[in-house]
């Protein structure tokens, strides 16, 4: 295989990229063109928030070419289209070795251990003799280990996000067996999933995303798990003893009220997705229904705990 390689400035940068995408590349890359230079320049954001800059001044666009595709071709269809004129000298060529492709992306995602009940193992470890055997009551201090399998590259969350693991480590310390559980922004579904392991009873799968709502179902079924996914229309009227919503600050505070009002009086509300900074904030959203407070911190995002008073 082969790379055709362009330089285009910031504003250039989306358009070129989807144009190429159009012209039947496999996959497009954007760099720094700049990088490891005096002039580079680095863009920061918030996580989970729109950047405000989409690209840097000047782009090094990377587009992997199938067999057999002319990159002469692909410039006359960007010209063309008025995205880009590419004259000889302007780009560039070069040439990707072979390589197990399959083998090496799973090269790079092994069993993630959450506190010491919970394992998150990609389908190619799932007989990894490293892995402790689910429900292996000899650890955890008698408490069974599980397995949630969910395989990296399927989008919609994979479990390595540190408020992830902290909404994990809750259900893992704290439920008893039987709650009733509503996850609300599911996801790839794995807090639900991990709730239904870990004992929790009837267990509701929200987002907004009806590719989530797919994916939740997907995996609930690999992991051989019954729990109910839908959109947010779809929810009937009702409370659980157990709410969990790993979102981010602002929608958690757009959905206080919703929220607040799902859990039964003596139930518990969790939420993460929550940077340190935004905490006090996001309580302060739910304080007309229940008191929440930092149940635990990683890497300056926060996990949120309240419940409701009986």
């Amino acid at each position: 295989m082969r790379e055709l390689v362009l330089i285009c400035p910031e504003a250039q940068a989306e358009a070129l990229s989807d144009a190429l995408l159009e012209a039947g590349v496999l996959s497009v890359s954007v760099e720094d063109a700049d990088g490891d230079t005096e002039v580079e320049n680095p863009l920061f954001g918030e996580p989970g928030m729109e950047p405000q800059v989409q690209a840097w001044n000047r782009n090094r666009v990377v587009a992997l070419l199938p067999d057999g595709l002319d990159p002469r071709h692909i410039l006359e269809q960007l010209r063309v289209a008025g995205i880009a004129d590419y004259q000889d000298g302007q780009w560039s060529l070069r040439d990707v070795p072979d390589a197990d492709w399959v083998r090496l992306t799973q090269a790079q995602f092994g069993p993630i251990q959450v506190g010491k009940r919970i394992w998150i193992v990609p389908s190619w470890h799932r007989d990894d003799p490293g892995v402790p055997a689910a429900a292996d009551r000899r650890l955890a201090n008698a408490e069974g280990v599980i397995h949630i399998e969910l395989d990296p590259g399927l989008a919609f969350g994979t479990g390595s996000h540190p408020t992830t693991h902290l909404c994990l480590e809750w259900l893992a310390e704290n439920l008893r067996g039987r709650e009733t559980l509503l996850d609300y922004g599911c996801g790839s579904g794995i807090l639900a999933i991990a709730a239904r392991l870990l004992g929790a009873g009837d267990t509701q799968a929200v987002d907004i995303d009806e590719q989530a709502v797919q994916s939740t179902r997907y995996n609930a079924e690999v992991n051989r798990v019954r729990l109910l996914a839908m959109l947010p229309d779809e929810l009937p009227a009702g409370q659980t003893q157990v709410v969990v919503a790993n979102i981010l600050s602002n929608p958690l505070k757009v959905l206080a009220p919703m929220l607040a009002h799902r859990v039964l009086p003596g139930g518990h509300l969790v939420l993460s997705g929550v940077l340190e900074r935004q905490a006090a904030e996001v309580a302060q959203a739910y304080a007309p229904w229940l008191a929440m407070d930092v149940w635990r911190a990683r890497e300056g995002w926060v996990c949120l705990h309240g419940q409701r008073t009986a």
